[in-house]
């Protein structure tokens, strides 16, 4: 296995160079980032709901095919939605992600009242939870910054990730050096 690996180093190298090259893209244009995730988003949701649908026809003679029928429907109609409307795909993101961390900041500050009498340091449970709360009602009311922030962070891990991969490529192009010249040298 460590043979095959080495000898396709490349391959690592080569996803290591996309990833920073999305990376840096994000940085510069986060805009057309943000829009090419959410192209990449719908062309996974078109596969996904075909697979389903797929399944579905395959499953027809149990009881509950049809949950499965419905699954790729609304999946091939997200992939759709997301390749019509980008821009309300990427809000609609948006206001998901806001509405979680709204909602979990929440959770966890009433949680942190709860525990209050159980542990110690119960706040810092609380003040993850307003810290929550608050990037949540920041993305409510400042959207577009939030969709720069959010291309922000894919840009920042994909530029890490990019980075870990050119480190793997280079170690394996060593690694592959090493079993070219064979055992004897």
């Amino acid at each position: 296995m460590i043979t095959s690996l080495a000898q396709n180093w490349w391959t690592f190298a080569l996803r290591g160079v996309l990833a920073l090259l999305l990376g840096f893209l994000a940085f510069v244009a986060p805009g057309p980032a943000l829009t090419s995730l959410v192209f990449v988003f719908g062309f996974y949701a078109i596969l996904n709901g075909l697979f389903a649908l797929y399944a579905a026809w395959n499953l027809r003679s149990f009881e509950r095919w049809w949950i499965l029928l419905l699954e790729g429907l609304l999946s091939i109609a997200a992939g759709v939605i997301a390749f019509v409307w980008p821009g309300a795909a990427a809000l609609a993101f948006l206001s998901i992600i806001a509405a979680w961390a709204i909602l979990v900041g929440i959770l966890q500050i009433v949680a942190a009242i709860r525990l209050r009498q159980l542990i110690e340091n119960e706040w810092s449970l609380g003040l993850g939870g307003l810290a929550s709360v608050i990037f949540g009602v920041l993305l409510v009311v400042w959207p577009r910054s939030g969709l720069v922030a959010i291309s922000w962070i894919v840009g920042i891990y994909t530029v890490a990730f990019g980075v870990m991969l050119l480190v793997l490529g280079s170690r394996l192009r060593g690694l592959n050096k090493i079993i070219q010249q064979g055992p004897g040298i």
